[in-house]
């Protein structure tokens, strides 16, 4: 008989993929906030769907009783810096008390394997109130982990590109609308990788949680600058691009692994690939020399940049 995976957050980009990935091996059921969203991902997924409202214990502990999930990936998250420096309340109760909620409950019912989605904005010098959130939502449950016979890990990443609301996606609006394509900052540079590279991160934490269990998970990840994806875009697509007024919240480049991270995160190959496994109290023997960021990672090359404004993943069904 299959496990139940649940995945909070079931209803976004990710949720969506990951249930299409894991669903031959798990019974999974996706989980969100708004029933017509919950009905799409139900019809472009094939999976069960529940309604659940993290920011509700009460909701959290509903599902979890129905359902009785052995793995839980924590997806659900307000994630737009720049809505969540204009409400800064519905960000903590998202991110921060549903993190939480989603730890007590997981102990509560006796889950075995909790994920909790990071991202790069978590990594110091933390710059916006999401980044924050994500960060104490890391914090929470890598100190849950042990505390129970539950085991909590995150990932952490940077850009999954074509996410809802992602500046790809937006790009291409203004590219279809206009031919304009207008830039926050042409300087900026970013971490970016596919969905299907999002959704491998999960499920190398998930495979390897007995060394997972406790940490952040991250991974290699090349980088671009926004005027090179632009330029890339124009070249290939026609059009053009033009600086717009900044947004609260952002930075210039991202960081995968900080600083003050650097003695606590080692290197590790999970298929081949180079993973960092971040341990945030204790000190390892090998610890990586230089932090992971934006700017001093590999870059995209143009090759890889059209690849990726190529091949937006399939569209959902209406």
């Amino acid at each position: 008989m299959k496990k139940t995976l649940l995945i909070t957050g079931g209803t976004g980009f990710l949720g969506k993929r990951l249930a299409l990935a894991l669903k031959d091996e798990y019974k999974v059921v996706l989980t969100g906030r708004n029933n017509k969203q919950n009905l799409l991902a139900k019809k472009f997924t094939g999976c069960e769907v529940a309604p659940m409202d993290i920011s509700s214990i009460e909701s959290v502990r509903d599902t979890f009783r129905e359902f009785k999930p052995h793995v839980v990936i924590h997806a659900a998250a307000t994630k737009f810096v720049d809505l969540a420096e204009k409400y800064p309340m519905e960000c903590i109760d998202v991110n921060v008390v549903g993190s939480q909620n989603v730890a007590r409950m997981a102990i509560d019912q006796n889950v075995e394997v909790v994920v909790g989605i990071s991202t790069d904005k978590a990594s110091p010098p933390v710059r916006n109130t999401y980044g924050m959130s994500k960060s104490v939502m890391e914090r929470v449950y890598c100190s849950m982990n042990g505390k129970t016979d539950t085991k909590f890990t995150c990932v952490r990443y940077g850009n999954v590109a074509w996410s809802t609301g992602s500046v790809l996606t937006i790009w291409k609006k203004m590219h279809e609308e206009t031919g304009v394509m207008g830039t926050t900052g042409p300087e900026m540079r970013r971490f970016f990788f596919t969905v299907d590279e999002a959704v491998n991160l999960v499920i190398a934490a998930l495979n390897n949680i007995d060394e997972t269990q406790g940490k952040v998970l991250s991974r290699m990840m090349k980088a671009a600058q926004m005027e090179d994806i632009l330029k890339t875009w124009v070249k290939h697509k026609g059009g053009k691009y033009e600086k717009i007024d900044g947004r609260p919240g952002e930075r210039i480049d991202e960081y995968l692994i900080g600083e003050l991270e650097l003695p606590f995160t080692r290197e590790l190959k999970y298929d081949g690939i180079t993973h960092y496994l971040i341990s945030f109290n204790e000190k390892v023997a090998n610890p990586v020399s230089v932090g992971l960021s934006s700017a001093n990672t590999e870059k995209l090359t143009e090759e890889e940049i059209l690849a990726i404004i190529d091949n937006p993943p399939a569209e959902e069904v209406n």
